[in-house]
């Protein structure tokens, strides 16, 4: 009965917004346009996309995040209603207090006096999945630090559980009712919106990789990542250093403290491109929200990130198609754009390359016929990803979240600093990371994965020589078996030698190639 409740309020939300308009747009049925026509008490006075907004913000959190998700599948939905989209605030009334603290009690088997020193009542901030109190900690070390405790809100496996089961039934109908309801894809975005709520509950794992993003970003010193408290973690509150900062859309007061705008919006774009490039692990969610800027003089002016919820990775397969793409687009190469798109497998083999070619011509040359600092990257990649529509391209998951954050830092980047280039700052990265490809940091690196290996085998090499030699001087072996046995050592000394030459050649190949990379990539 609940769950009958909860559907026919969907409906009723659908009706009272007019989204039926938006919904049975390209629907074949008659009986269904007939159907609305009678029961419509919609509004029509606002552009659909701010109706949508305002009836997922109506339909409560679990609808304001999935609209959130669904703002950065700009490859799937309209421009305006995904700009639209990814307006929703995802703030929500807090839980009571009483209630966090039987969640830390619970999970700690401590009171919270035997926790904290001290544990501040109102919380800083609440949003859909958890909220955040201050406090303060003795570590391990007998040391008072000051800390953030994000909290689980109660309930929430069943409340998404329950919302996410009616999802996938109304994405069913969409599916099933329209032909532009199959290219939407409704069951894979409620599945991807699955995978991300369902890793946003889990604190444990937000802990583990915002331990990793502070690792690799330490000795980077443009951005501060909050340390973890393992001690009073679990998956249900995440206990993490206090960060004081100014939040990143507050300019004005961030000129006023002295802060060096331009820099700093060059300074996300390298944060941004160093984590993509070089480390292939990224924060994916990089909205104002979770992002402020230090004033404290030994840190002034440094980046401070918040909320890993949600990140993304990048193969070594990923990084080069991307690096490889960013500097076609910019030798207007468009046949290499296509080749790439090919040769990385998200177009049937089968597809010309001079069609596809033409099709990115289309939705590059455009944006050349302006400064290199107006060209936006990540609309570059949005187009290419509904250009790609027609060719049957599967988008991969990791490439829509780096589109989204690009998107982001872009934004960004741009309201701190209009002037800013984003290809000349991204530039030295794909350059760099380029010329690691062919260069001879790769070939060491590969030396140095395989040496453990290698090493693993060399104390074993003479007892095999001395095997064979044995076995060679032996008085009851046949012809048959030395000429065998001389054979192959004859082809072994041939290996060898081709070994040799190939190693002086490749270092000798590896100079000319930097040479060639660096001057006709960029």
């Amino acid at each position: 009965m609940s769950r009958l409740g909860r559907g026919l309020f969907i409906v009723w939300i659908v009706l009272r917004y007019g989204l039926d308009e938006l919904v049975l747009k390209s629907f074949q049925k008659p009986w269904l346009h007939w159907i609305a026509r009678v029961v419509s008490v919609g509004r029509r006075d606002a552009p659909r996309g701010q109706r949508l907004r305002e009836a997922l913000e109506r339909l409560g959190p679990i609808f304001v995040k999935f609209g959130q998700v669904l703002s950065t599948r700009r490859d799937l939905i309209p421009l305006d209603i995904a700009d639209e989209l990814a307006r929703l605030q995802d703030r929500v009334p807090p839980f009571p207090t009483a209630e966090a603290v039987a969640i830390i009690e619970r999970n700690s088997g401590k009171t919270l006096k035997e926790i904290f020193v001290s544990f501040d009542q109102q919380p800083i901030a609440s949003a859909s999945i958890a909220q955040v109190h201050f406090a303060v900690v003795k570590d391990k070390s007998g040391r008072q630090r000051d800390v953030a405790v994000k909290v689980l809100r109660p309930g929430m496996l069943s409340t998404i559980d329950k919302d996410l089961s009616l999802m996938r039934m109304m994405a069913g109908w969409v599916e099933g009712l329209s032909g532009d309801g199959k290219r939407l894809k409704p069951r894979e975005v409620v599945a991807e919106f699955d995978k991300y709520l369902h890793d946003e509950l889990d604190l444990i794992r937000e802990a583990s990789s915002a331990a990793q993003l502070r690792r690799n970003m330490a000795n980077l010193q443009l951005v501060l990542i909050p340390e973890m408290l393992w001690e009073f973690c679990s998956t249900e509150v995440l206990v993490m250093e206090r960060m004081v900062g100014v939040p990143i859309n507050q300019v004005e007061k961030l000129r006023a403290a002295g802060v060096n705008i331009p820099k700093l919006a060059r300074d996300g774009v390298t944060l941004f491109f160093t984590q993509v490039f070089r480390d292939g692990f990224f924060h994916a969610d990089m909205h104002p929200g979770n992002i402020q800027v230090s004033l404290d003089p030994q840190t002034f002016g440094r980046y401070i990130s918040l909320d890993f919820g949600i990140v993304g990775t990048l193969t070594e397969v990923d990084k080069e198609y991307l690096a490889q793409n960013f500097a076609a687009f910019f030798r207007r190469d468009y046949k290499r754009v296509a080749e790439l798109h090919i040769e990385s497998g998200w177009v049937p083999s089968n597809t010309r390359v001079d069609e596809l070619e033409a099709s990115v011509r289309s939705v590059c040359e455009p944006y050349f016929d302006r400064p290199l600092k107006e060209i936006s990257l990540g609309l570059l990649l949005m187009r290419l990803f509904q250009m790609s529509r027609r060719f049957q391209v599967e988008i991969q998951p990791q490439l829509v979240l780096l589109q989204k954050t690009l998107l982001n830092i872009e934004g960004l980047g741009r309201d701190l600093d209009p002037d800013l280039d984003l290809w000349e700052t991204a530039k030295p990265f794909l350059e760099k990371w380029m010329l690691e490809q062919v260069g001879p940091q790769k070939f060491l690196q590969q030396i140095k994965a395989q040496g453990p290996h290698y090493a693993k085998l060399l104390p074993e090499l003479p007892m095999l020589v001395h095997g064979f030699l044995k076995r060679s001087a032996e008085p009851n072996v046949s012809d048959k078996l030395v000429a065998e046995l001389l054979q192959e050592q004859r082809r072994t000394n041939r290996m060898l030698q081709w070994l040799i030459a190939m190693v002086v050649g490749f270092s000798v190949g590896l100079v000319v190639m930097q040479i060639v990379v660096r001057v006709r990539l960029f």
